[in-house]
């Protein structure tokens, strides 16, 4: 059995828009071993969120992945038929959204709502099928999980919603869970509290996960592997550890200068000068060029090459080209 269980080579999602083609994934190539973690960060509309929907294939309309390839268990998803990804969607691959409440529908019970899934994917009923929900609400720390199957999303505070979302994503035991920046609505001390669950859950079922975030804090605290993202392109890929320790490209070296540090007594926090490039109007060469204070003269006129600077990390810049 291969140690990859996800594979994606140069995918590509555009949006045909009146205005003209938003390159949203541009060529995005990562893998993700059975187990681990692996983090995709960077500012918003860098395609993120974009990425990990491809993966389901749920991009919305008017976009399309117009090439590639998504590997998942030796299998190219891309060449699934809607009934076969609909089969995959739940069982085998699992999403967390941003939002509980848009994700959650307030007229169904939290129980049902989980049920439905467990419904769908397993073909469960009566005592099997609730217990499995019940189950799954204990896994993510639901207290009394039997009394509250009957509780609507609006009698339950912002992170049991949560909780119940990510019941709803684990309820039938995927091989890859995929969190698409769920710590965004909640407050610091229970984010931090969502962030230690999902990582004990992650360790006891060994499910491999994808989280996105543009929060460097949480990478540090969840995740295996990064890769950052700029403007629908990785720049940069790398164990955790080592990104921290010796980051490459510019524009990790910024965001990483983004994060408030205890030690360093500043009156102002950092940000990075300038705005992403509109993903309709891409520079020419590389698009962090703009931004950059270290180019070469390559940087305005071609692309930069991945190019391979240790063990499981790579880097897209000039410098190093």
């Amino acid at each position: 059995m291969s140690k990859d269980l996800l594979e994606v080579q140069n995918l590509a999602t555009w949006f045909f828009t009146r205005r003209g083609v938003v390159k949203a994934v541009d060529g995005v190539t990562f893998s993700l071993k059975r187990g681990k973690i692996l983090g995709i960060v960077g500012e918003s509309g860098c395609g993120k969120s974009m990425t990990v929907l491809s993966l389901l294939r749920l991009v919305p309309y008017p976009g399309k992945i117009v090439k590639g390839s998504i590997f998942f268990e030796g299998e190219n998803l891309l060449e699934k038929s809607d009934a076969e990804m609909r089969r995959i969607r739940g069982k085998k691959i699992s999403i967390i959204l941003q939002d509980p409440m848009s994700s959650l529908n307030p007229a169904y019970s939290i129980g049902e709502q989980v049920a439905e899934v467990v419904r769908s994917a397993r073909r469960l009923k009566g005592k099997s099928l609730w217990n499995t929900v019940i189950t799954a609400l204990t896994l993510v720390k639901i207290p009394s999980a039997e009394k509250r199957l009957r509780d609507y999303p609006h009698q339950m505070s912002g992170g049991m919603r949560q909780r119940v979302t990510g019941a709803v994503a684990l309820s039938c035991g995927p091989s890859l869970l995929m969190a698409d920046e769920p710590t965004t609505s909640l407050d610091v001390t229970i984010q931090a509290q969502y962030i230690a669950l999902l990582k004990q859950v992650q360790k006891e079922s060994n499910t491999a996960m994808i989280f996105v975030t543009h929060d460097f804090g949480i990478i540090a605290a969840l995740c295996d592997e990064v890769a950052v993202m700029y403007a629908g392109k990785i720049v940069e890929r790398a164990d955790v550890r080592e990104i921290f320790k010796n980051p490459f490209h510019p524009y990790t070296i910024k965001l990483l200068g983004c994060v408030p540090r205890i030690e360093v007594d500043n009156d102002r926090l950092v940000s990075i000068e300038g705005q992403p490039p509109e993903l309709i109007n891409l520079p020419a060469g590389c698009r962090f060029f703009p931004r950059c204070s270290e180019t070469v003269k390559e940087c305005s006129i071609e692309l930069p090459r991945e190019v391979r600077k240790g063990n499981n990390h790579t880097v897209s810049c000039w410098r190093y080209s």
